[in-house]
């Protein structure tokens, strides 16, 4: 997988129905540090869930509208390349953090895959979650019966986890351009766009002040200019942390990405609701992304916007001579 600020895995574990019934609570993850018996994940040392991250998960599922859905061989991943329709298996509301693990509870099944797991057609169940790069599970999505498990000693229902960039979604080089480390959290990182922002307002604020007291108009356009480039940042960075969890969890396809950048631009209050309810269809990192970090644009800073304006260039002519020179 490629490097990117959260991941996705599958793993499965034993449905093993005592009574003959399909059961009503389903262990989707295990306790602690666990990783999958085919040697997964690659790009973690191990995957963690702890009581605190279980909270979290257990607080989403409870804030959400509609329940998580249990599909057949995760054709809801597979849905857009193949074609196919993907039943829903079954459903569940909650969540519960007992010793073991992460488990669904008040599990509803529905009657088709009910006979099958009586019958033993199917055996395990495979959570799929995201997870960010130490391991720690983030949020989980959906869950697939399957009868190919990949986590070895769980209770009665299998695990498939997968990948999708948690919100806001950075590439090192955006991190590093707002001055933090790569493992940052999203609350450092949200602190970071907005200061970037209170700049900004300042100074539109100092730009305001001046044209009040009637400053000399080369001041007043420098500023202007500043309030241009950093507004200009600020909105780059957050659509970005926008549009590439939803390419990456499949509430925007490829194709959409034009429209959605663009809509972003004039209306990013309208971006952000159509993503809040926009379906995700299917996981698509490593589909739409091909298992890369979405590229940040790179800025210049307040000292290189002024040499712009004494150089007479565009910030992107400035730019493409400095790339030259980093080159040489």
């Amino acid at each position: 997988m490629g490097r990117m600020n959260t991941r996705i895995a599958c793993l499965t574990a034993d449905l093993l129905p005592q009574d003959g019934a399909a059961p009503s609570a389903i262990q989707l993850l295990p306790a602690g540090e666990f990783r999958a018996i085919d040697g997964r994940p690659q790009d973690v040392p191990a995957w963690r869930l702890d009581g605190a991250q279980a909270q979290r998960l257990i607080a989403a599922a409870a804030a959400r509208a509609n329940p998580y859905v249990i599909d057949y061989e995760h054709q809801t991943l597979r849905a857009e390349q193949n074609g196919q329709p993907a039943p829903a298996a079954g459903w569940f509301k909650a969540l519960e953090w007992r010793d073991s693990g992460l488990w669904a509870v008040g599990v509803e099944w529905t009657e088709r895959a009910r006979a099958m797991i009586a019958s033993r057609e199917y055996r395990f169940i495979s959570p799929v979650f995201s997870y960010d790069r130490q391991g720690r599970v983030q949020r989980l999505l959906h869950a697939a019966l399957t009868n190919d498990p990949a986590l070895d000693g769980m209770a009665a229902v299998a695990a498939l986890s997968h990948h999708i960039p948690q919100e806001p979604d950075m590439t090192p080089e955006t991190l590093a351009l707002l001055g933090l480390a790569d493992d940052a959290a999203p609350e450092a990182i949200h602190a970071a766009i907005a200061a970037l922002k209170a700049k900004a307002d300042e100074a539109e604020a100092h730009v305001a002040a001046l044209k009040a007291q009637t400053a000399p108009l080369d001041v007043v356009k420098g500023l202007q200019e500043q309030v241009a480039a950093l507004s200009a940042q600020v909105m780059s960075y957050e659509i970005d942390a926008l549009i590439g969890p939803a390419l990456a969890d499949g509430r925007l396809i490829q194709a959409m990405e034009p429209w959605a950048r663009d809509l972003g631009k004039t209306d990013l209050a309208a971006l952000k609701r159509f993503l809040e309810t926009a379906p995700s269809i299917a996981a698509l990192k490593g589909i739409q992304t091909e298992g890369k970090a979405l590229e940040a644009k790179p800025s210049l800073s307040e000292e290189e916007l002024a040499a712009c304006r004494l150089l007479g260039q565009s910030p992107d002519e400035y730019l493409a001579f400095k790339t030259r020179l980093n080159k040489e």
